[in-house]
């Protein structure tokens, strides 16, 4: 193996599982993320879920620790890859019986596990075994080589950028929104019109409404119609009114026609919640508790 490469691995391993560590042990979503994991499944509880992702994030601070600290060593690295196949089996046992459900690799972001996910837990797994075979410390090879230790260490951060979903709003969000001020928006019709409604939903699963909304939602999308302008977008729902108990509710969304994430990362959403029995509209104060009442792009 060349000295630089399994020398600096530690480093970038350790660096990475801090990261990802800290995430899952101290993130405020934690728990709503973890809900959204096969975890559920499998341990019956969304309580114990969370518990789970957050003990996952404490091995993972543990093995960054050791790798940064006494990175000669077999043991590290040796952790460090089997953390890695523990994650390439979660990713496939969750793809295999949940493949709806979220990945929770970085507890910062929602999403679906996909080809990424799969690569990044690879490259823990490879990293872990490069790791375990350095002969040499990481502060030692930067300062015999810093000219290539810092390409190296760039050349991995570049290649971890590429495959974590979460942090896409750092490069591959303003690059979309380069190209299209450079060639047009791809999505919208030739007249500038509608975006396709598989956009406008994924612009409002990124949207801070959605987040706001998602502890009322209990179904995917039902139902969408075009008004004046707006995309509508119906959702079923539970609500759980103070003194009256749990009633089924419509969850309806308003978008921008002409918007997709690819033009916005902060959409203006139009949030209703409708009484699924009397078709009344329900007060619900979607705001309280998420902590962002000055920045939410959102109205009833």
């Amino acid at each position: 193996m060349i000295p630089i490469v399994s020398d600096l691995a530690p480093l970038v391993c350790g660096v990475l599982l801090a990261v990802t560590g800290a995430s899952k042990l101290f993130g405020r979503r934690t728990a709503q993320l973890a809900a959204n994991t096969v975890l559920v499944r499998v341990l019956n509880d969304g309580r114990r879920a969370g518990l789970a992702l957050r003990a996952v994030g404490a091995a993972e601070l543990a093995v960054a620790a050791a790798l940064l600290a006494v990175p000669g060593t077999v043991a590290p690295g040796a952790a460090t890859a089997a953390l890695g196949a523990g994650f390439v089996a979660y990713l496939g046992y969750a793809r295999a019986t949940a493949p709806e459900s979220s990945c929770g690799c970085s507890a910062k972001a929602e999403g679906p596990i996909g080809v990424r996910s799969f690569a990044r837990a690879g490259l823990v797994l490879l990293g872990g075994a490069v790791a375990a075979t350095a002969s040499g410390t990481w502060w030692t090879e930067v300062g015999r080589r810093p000219g290539w230790s810092v390409a190296f260490v760039a050349a991995a951060a570049v290649l971890l950028c590429a495959v974590s979903a979460d942090l896409d709003h750092l490069w591959l969000l303003p690059l979309r929104r380069l190209r299209i001020r450079v060639f047009g928006n791809p999505l919208a019709g030739a007249d500038g019109g509608p975006v396709p409604v598989v956009a406008s939903v994924e612009l409002l699963e990124q949207s801070l409404a959605w987040q706001a909304a998602s502890p009322i939602v209990r179904s995917a999308l039902l139902d969408h119609w075009d008004d004046e302008g707006w995309r509508l977008l119906r959702f079923a729902g539970v609500y759980e009114a103070p003194g009256r108990g749990a009633r089924p509710v419509n969850v309806l969304f308003a978008l921008d026609l002409a918007a997709s994430i690819d033009t916005t990362a902060s959409p203006a959403v139009r949030v209703s919640v409708i009484d699924d029995d009397t078709d009344e509209l329900v007060p619900v104060d979607l705001l309280a508790g998420t902590g962002a009442r000055t920045v939410l792009p959102m109205a009833h």
